[in-house]
């Protein structure tokens, strides 16, 4: 049987994967079972926060596909006895596409004679050259096929050579309705015929000519190896701590995020983690309007996280983590580089040149950056989680890759997108994201507090007319708690610690501070409107609920009507004083630019965590100096020396 792990919270091994699969395979022979997740069932907080392996057992959660009839099943395993402890149906679920379905879907597509009679109309004989994207079916009916059905949708693109961009040359109004349990096509969707694009994608150097030849290397080099530390999945760096995972579906799984104080490690975030995105496609045509991805609970972060390489997805003192997933046989394979952990320069951390005395101190700023990179279909998303020496965190995402265009017929313009190239419209569209973020401020019973910071004062005494007033709301319970941003108010939230006071007799806090962002533009009575309503707010706060992990619903693959937040919040419990989960929203909306084309420069989206009151002063004060001297290539440099010499002064950490 497989070992224990030497932590509550280490994601399972191969030997792990392999016993939970013989688990059921053992309990249920019967089953032609897939397994679309196989991952660590986390133990109960008590036994995280006791740092006893030996007090609960060790469990893995199965996610299990039935090929004879299409049923669903969810299951526990002891990884010590080698029991199935819980296992039951899910009735009306399709679990999330696995990775053999997108090979299913193109044999299926490629052999059926209406596809192929739909592709000959626009002229193309030589099917070997055609592109077949698969598309969750989202819970869109299509004529005389049983909705029950295991469904997939196929768009189709034309490369000449292998290596071309197929998004370039769109196969307009042609869709293929897939049976994936059955690996047949069930309806084709053949409308009008538009001519393919004679459009050249191509991106690589050889399609771009001329290269700039005036960059100079820039090279990263710590003689003395990076600040940070690795034992198993705990990353110890400037006084930070967390335990570092990937998840199938959610991506980086961070877990017990602390600081040091003093000579405690104080905890600020017992689990974060991306809950889910939904990319919808702002195009009322047949051939688009139901394209809107659930790209994690359809497809999965983790099992299409890439692995990263250096010099590329990652430049300095790398050190990677490695993934072991489970793949449709329920088998372990490893995913090496699949997270990437380095230290980066970030220019100032603080500074003041006192124009009195003559004298400045100021100290660069160093931020620990944990990051993978996940291609889904056309796009490619960096997820980047960054630590800084002063408290604070960042979540960052940087979406790239390529754009989804749509044929035009000769001369027409596109009123969902923008003409990128002569026939070819990049669609309009949102990335709309959820990180769950299960916090523990200083211990599990926090509260969250609005901040709204308007003119006025808070006593009515502002004779001048040139007052500020914070203005702070305590959500009571979860319906007091959907809320929006507020720019001209500069809202905030805080999660607060009301037990636990600073020096100042504050209670201790974080702040979530949002950037601006769009919430879902699909009407809310629209079919993704529905499906998609945790978009259509930024912030949703919950009492914690174990199973309560993804905003739109463990399984949103073919779901009609809402699930996840919307349904849970519905009940309005408490969430004063109590162990809380903040769900924040957010995301950009995408109107397609020809600079966009043919691959997309990076453009990002985000949040911070700052400490507010948790620390009574800077802690940051104790970055040191440097001494005087030549800077080391690749160290960061901070100075302390009198500006009265009006010298040009080198520094050395």
């Amino acid at each position: 049987m497989a070992r224990t792990a030497r932590h509550p919270l280490e994601p399972l091994d191969a030997d792990e994967i392999t016993a939970a699969s013989l688990a059921v395979r053992r309990a249920h022979p019967h089953l032609a079972a897939r397994f679309p997740l196989v991952v660590l069932h986390e133990p109960p907080k008590e036994a995280v926060r006791a740092d006893d392996p030996e007090r609960f057992p060790r469990k893995a959660f199965c996610l299990v596909l039935d090929r004879n009839d299409g049923a669903a099943y969810e299951g526990v395993v002891d990884l010590r006895s080698g029991e199935v402890d819980d296992w039951r149906r899910l009735d009306g679920i399709q679990p999330p596409i696995l990775v053999e379905e997108f090979t299913i879907a193109k044999d299926a597509v490629k052999a059926d004679r209406r596809w192929r009679e739909a592709v000959r109309k626009r002229g193309i004989d030589d099917f070997d050259k055609v592109q077949i994207d698969p598309w969750s079916a989202g819970d869109w009916p299509v004529d005389g096929v049983d909705p029950s059905r295991r469904l997939l949708r196929a768009a189709c693109y034309y490369r000449d050579q292998p290596t071309d961009n197929g998004y370039a040359k769109p196969i307009e109004n042609v869709i293929a309705i897939v049976d994936l349990n059955a690996g047949e096509v069930v309806d084709v969707i053949d409308g009008e015929v538009v001519p393919v694009p004679e459009v050249d994608g191509n991106y690589d150097e050889a399609s771009v000519g001329s290269i700039r030849a005036d960059l100079k290397p820039l090279d990263i080099i710590q003689l003395d190896g990076p600040s940070f530390s690795i034992d198993g999945n705990l990353v110890t760096w400037q006084k930070w701590s967390m335990r570092v995972s990937l998840h199938p579906t959610d991506g980086i799984v961070l877990h017990r995020v602390g600081y040091e104080d003093g000579s405690r490690v104080r905890t600020i975030l017992y689990r974060a983690s991306m809950s889910e995105m939904v990319v919808p496609y702002g195009d009322a045509t047949d051939g688009f309007h139901w394209r809107n991805a659930f790209d994690a609970g359809e497809y999965g972060m983790g099992r299409n996280t890439g692995s990263l390489t250096l010099g590329c997805d990652c430049l300095g003192v790398i050190e990677y983590l490695d993934a072991v997933m489970a793949n449709d046989d329920g088998e372990p394979e490893t995913l090496e580089n699949a997270i990437c952990i380095h230290e980066e320069d970030f220019s100032i951390l603080w500074k003041h040149w006192d124009i009195h005395s003559g004298s400045s101190e100021v100290r660069r700023s160093r931020r620990l950056v944990v990051s993978s990179i996940a291609t889904l279909g056309n796009y490619e998303y960096g997820f980047y989680w960054y630590f800084y020496q002063d408290g604070h965190i960042d979540y960052e995402i940087k979406l790239t890759g390529i754009v989804q265009t749509r044929a035009l017929p000769p001369g027409e313009s596109d009123p969902f997108g923008t003409v990128i190239a002569p026939g070819l419209s990049g669609v309009h569209h949102q990335h709309l994201f959820n990180v769950r973020l299960d916090f523990e401020v200083d211990g599990p019973a926090n509260s969250v507090v609005e901040v709204d910071t308007t003119a006025g004062s808070a006593t009515g005494h502002d004779p001048h007319r040139n007052a500020m007033v914070a203005r702070e709301t305590t959500f009571m319970t979860e319906r007091q708690a959907i809320r929006e941003i507020e720019p001209t108010a500069d809202r905030y939230w805080k999660v607060v610690n009301p037990s636990r006071r600073n020096a100042l007799g504050a209670a201790v806090s974080y702040k979530l501070v949002p950037r601006s962002s769009p919430v879902l533009l699909a009407q809310p009575d629209s079919r993704i409107g529905q499906r998609a309503a945790f978009a259509s707010h930024h912030l949703w706060v919950t009492p914690f609920e174990p199973r309560e992990m993804h905003a739109a619903g463990d399984y949103p693959n073919q779901r009609s009507g809402p699930d996840g937040l919307p349904v849970w919040t519905a009940q309005d419990r408490p969430i004063e004083d109590t162990d809380v989960v903040v769900w924040h929203s957010f995301g950009t909306t995408h109107v397609v630019r020809p600079e966009d084309w043919p691959v997309m420069p990076v453009a990002t989206t985000g949040f911070s965590l700052l400490p507010n009151g948790f620390f009574e002063r800077n802690p940051s004060l104790d970055v040191p100096a440097p001494e005087s001297g030549a800077c080391r290539c690749g160290d960061s440099c901070s100075c302390s020396h009198d500006h009265s010499t009006r010298g040009e002064m080198a520094c050395r950490v």
